[in-house]
This record gives C-alpha cells, structure tokens and sequence, in this order.
C-alpha cells in the first residue's frame, strides 16, 4: 500500500476554501487525513457517517446544555467531514452516492443540531426565543442549500445560450467588472484596484473573498457561540444569520447583474445582425 506524505493531502486541499476551514480546521485535518489515509483502512463514506454520528452527539450535548461538549463534537463532526473529501481526491476512491451522502449528511447534521440547541435552552428558560432561533437555523441552511445550484443551473443556461463558458467567478471581488468600462472615476477605480489586491492577497492564503458562507455560519452558531456561553447565543445566531442572508442577496443580486448583461448584449447582437 502506497505511504502518502503531508503533502500529497496538501494537494488535496482546495483551491479557496472559506477562512475558517483554511485557518480552523485543515491544519488539523490535514494531518489528521495522513494518519487515515496511511495507517487504516477507512473509506470516504464510513468517514461521512462518523461525521454524522458525531454531529449526533453534537446535538444531544446541545439539547442536554453540554455547550462546551455539543461545540468541541461539531467541531470534530466537520473535521471529519473535511477528511472524506480529502481521502476521496487523495485516493480516487470518491463516489456519486458519496457525493450524495456528504450532502445529506451535512443538512441532516444542521437541522438535529439547530433542534437540539433549541431544545436544551428552551427547556432550562422557556424562552420561546431559542425555538424561533432554531428554526431560523435550519430554515436558512437549507435556502442556502437550496439556491445554490439554482442559481448555477441559471448561470450555465446563460452561458450556454451565449455559447462561451465566460462568468464572473465566483471568488472575483466586489466592482471588477467595471474595469472594461472605457472612462472610471478615480474613487471608484481606486476602489476596484484595492478590491482586487484584497482578492489576489486572499487567493495566494487559499481563501474564498466572501465574508460569510455556510461554513463560518456553522461555526458562529454551533462552536463560537456554545464555547462562549449562553449570553452569545442568540446575539452571534442573529448576527451570523443577517450576515448570510446578505451574502446571499449579493450573490442572487450578482446573478441578476450577469444575467442582465447577457440580455443586453444579446439584444445588441440581434440588432446588429438586423442593421
């Protein structure tokens, strides 16, 4: 059996990721994948289900008010979770139904997890706060989960229908696409030409431009938020909760912005073909 090195799961990392995985959990899990990959046996899929079954532990420590406890299991359950990707690239031994268990896996660790924050809190105050809370949770995660790749299958109809497979990536900063305009006033093209330093700096660090994504959402609400105690549990949901729905605004605002571009210049060739 091959012997993988640190940075053979090095280059299974991938390419931007969100900050909290960059700076949080792959120097963990990177090394942890060096011992799974070198010294058992373990698949992409029987990780997926010890991810799961951690982030059951996870949600029962948070319905019991073991926060510390319910923090330190979903901290480990996404670990985990990092390391099936990572074994499936570093051993081609990645699967369609992985892909599928990974994803369900995820929305089924969220949901038991905003429940049984709920719960415990609910049960200690009767505070019916902490159900709205929870809801608003697991409601979010899945729009999230949801709009995603609604919104992709709208950007590659797009594409297609132009012919080209041009877009805005996904990691491009704020106001960059104003850079083809012929005549930029001077504030705002200082203002792109920073956006895109902060991009070029964020992309040589591996980390994805966006603020918040689902990823540092989870974090905020299962492990930052528990490990401080109960006083920021609600302040850091609400607060992460409004930081995600903005990104995503932006991202459907972003979406409406290409689309409407591509109406334009479809419209201008049409003309053009007519003259």
């Amino acid at each position: 059996m091959r012997t993988y090195s640190l940075d053979d799961v090095h280059a299974t990392r991938k390419r931007r990721d969100s900050w909290w995985t960059v700076y949080f959990v792959d120097p963990v899990a990177c090394r942890a994948a060096l011992v799974v990959a070198n010294r058992t046996r373990l698949t992409p899929n029987q990780l997926t289900v010890i991810s799961l079954v951690l982030g059951m532990a996870s949600a029962a420590c948070l319905a019991m008010d073991q926060l510390a406890a319910g923090a330190a299991m979903f901290y480990l359950s996404f670990m985990v979770d990092c390391l099936d990707g990572k074994i499936a690239r570093l051993k081609g031994t990645g699967t369609p139904f992985g892909l599928w268990l990974d994803y369900v896996g995820d929305r089924i660790r969220v949901v038991f997890c905003a429940a049984g924050l709920a719960y415990g809190q609910y049960a200690i105050t009767g505070d019916v706060s902490y159900v709205v809370l929870g809801a608003a949770v697991a409601v979010l995660d899945l729009f999230r989960y949801v709009n995603a790749p609604q919104m992709k299958r709208v950007r590659e109809a797009i594409k297609a229908e132009a012919g080209d497979e041009s877009d805005e990536s996904e990691d491009e900063p704020v106001g960059a696409a104003v850079a083809d305009e012929p005549v930029v006033a001077p504030v705002r093209e200082r203002r792109v030409s920073f956006l895109r330093r902060l991009n070029r700096y964020l992309a040589r660090h591996r980390v994805r431009s966006h603020l918040i994504s689902g990823i540092e959402f989870h974090a905020a609400v299962f492990v930052v938020a528990p490990l401080v105690g109960t006083v920021a549990l609600i302040p850091l949901a609400v607060a992460a909760s409004v930081l995600l729905l903005a990104n995503e605004v932006f991202l459907v605002y972003r979406m409406w912005l290409f689309s409407r571009r591509h109406s334009v210049l479809s419209r201008g060739g049409r003309e053009h073909v007519l003259v």
